[in-house]
């Protein structure tokens, strides 16, 4: 495994950022937020209309990073096998033996597109969880181990709901990161537009190849994380949670579910992850400050006096934040 410095990882997201933006007009945000994701080993959720170039982001970042890519389209009639691959019998012409070979499905890439997650069943769904939690998975009689870095990007539409399978709870916990990636600034489309309609296609140089992400990955467990950081992160976490003492007047009344351990655990890791693509050597409040919405927003679930309130989890989250201190 490649030797990375703090100095060197914190060039790489200005360095993400510029490059990428050859391809991908705006969305700061989501591309700093992947990178904190890729970085810590997470998987992460993205949510938006369609049009606004998910595929396209995710495509980029790819070549950036000289990482195998493959998409699956979920549709309603997505099985299993179809993401894992399938055994098929093959007979030697020379000897007339025939044996199982096993044909390696899209899964078995650095980095998965799933799109549209939420439009197939949950027999399928569930089945991307083993490889996604364990780093492996169970086809053709055996288990087998997918290539590091192994990075998982969902998408989900947020306005359609005919047809869809909404991913439960325990499922959604398994994401790192939900990211919400938004309509561009005007500017910002006009500058897209005006791109993406000419002639030629911006020519990607790689920035980081597998070894030295992964690398990177072994720095992100060595920054440091002061106990009040680590303390804070969990606090911000139990105040979601309505049936503690600590839980406001308003996570009682207005939250169903809140966020469980694996919530703390990821706010410290990917607090981490950004302090080490600001090139500091420990992670501080405002890591988890900055990170907070993303990881909780998918954890939190309002009730259903939130909703008749107008209240969603963003807002409940938002509250949380002014409420609980450093």
């Amino acid at each position: 495994m490649e030797n990375m410095t703090i100095e060197e990882a914190g060039q790489i997201l200005e360095r993400l950022k510029s490059e990428l933006g050859r391809a991908v007009i705006g969305q700061q945000e989501v591309v700093e937020q992947l990178a904190v994701c890729l970085f810590a080993g997470g998987h992460a959720l993205l949510t938006g209309v369609p049009g606004l170039g998910k595929t396209l982001l995710v495509k980029s970042i790819a070549r950036l990073f000289a990482l195998t890519f493959r998409r699956i389209q979920f549709t309603p009639d997505l099985m299993p096998s179809d993401i894992f691959g399938t055994e098929v019998l093959e007979e030697d012409p020379q000897t007339g033996k025939r044996d199982f070979r096993f044909l390696p499905g899209p899964v078995f890439a650095n980095l998965v597109l799933a799109d549209e997650i939420n439009r197939t069943p949950p027999k399928t769904q569930a089945a991307l969880l083993e490889a996604m939690g364990e780093g492996h998975v169970t086809a053709g009689r055996q288990t087998r181990v997918l290539e590091q870095p192994f990075f998982v990007l969902a998408t989900q539409n947020p306005i359609e709901l005919e047809g869809t399978y909404p991913l439960p709870e325990a499922q959604l916990d398994r994401f790192l990161l939900n990211i919400v990636m938004d309509y561009l600034p005007q500017q910002d489309e006009v500058t897209m537009v005006k791109q993406t309609t000419a002639l030629g296609e911006p020519d990607l140089k790689p920035i980081l190849d597998a070894p030295k992400i992964l690398a990177l990955q072994q720095l992100v467990r060595q920054v440091a994380a002061p106990d009040n950081v680590v303390s804070y992160a969990v606090r911000l976490c139990a105040a979601t949670r309505p049936n503690t003492d600590t839980a406001s007047p308003e996570v009682r009344t207005m939250v169903q579910w809140g966020a469980g351990s694996r919530a703390s655990q990821a706010m410290v890791l990917a607090g981490k992850a950004r302090a080490l693509l600001a090139g500091r050597y420990n992670v501080a409040c405002e890591d988890i400050r900055a990170l907070a919405i993303p990881i909780l927003r998918h954890r939190v679930i309002p009730n259903f006096r939130a909703s008749a309130e107008g209240k969603n989890a963003v807002s409940i989250i938002q509250t949380i934040l002014k409420t609980v201190s450093e």
